[in-house]
């Protein structure tokens, strides 16, 4: 079976060295900490998928999406075949400093995480991969 890929989009928010990341409550990534993002609905653009995602998961407003990276996200099944195929943009995003993020929908918690945290948290490569592009490589 031919796997069609899925668009998604996430968004990331930093404030003074630090990443909001969400604990997903559901797959795909259940358990492990992500920037806040999802499926995009029928007729969204990507940017317009990070902002709405970031919003329900967060409850921060935010608004001009930069692309900042793609993925083509694959997850198999124990016998080889594709489980999930995703088309991931990730974008940086601003919001308001005094933005109180408040967990919603997939997120079962949040918090605003440094390089260093991140790399001792469960999180998808993608997540590690942008978090230290953006805080230079240390």
């Amino acid at each position: 079976m031919i796997s069609t890929a899925k668009a998604a989009s996430s968004a990331i928010l930093e404030r003074d060295g630090r990443f909001l990341l969400v604990l997903r409550r559901n797959p795909p990534s259940a358990d492990m900490y992500a920037f806040p993002g999802g499926r995009a609905e029928p007729g969204e653009t990507p940017e317009q998928t990070a902002l709405r995602e970031l919003h329900e998961e967060t409850g921060i407003s935010a608004r001009n999406p930069r692309l900042f990276s793609t993925y083509d996200l694959k997850t198999h099944a124990a016998d080889g075949s594709v489980k999930s195929h995703f088309l991931l943009s990730v974008f940086r995003v601003d919001a308001d400093r005094d933005a109180v993020a408040e967990a919603a929908d997939d997120a079962a918690a949040l918090g605003w995480y440094t390089v260093e945290e991140i790399r001792q948290l469960p999180v998808p490569q993608s997540v590690l991969e942008c978090a230290e592009r953006l805080a230079g490589g240390e």
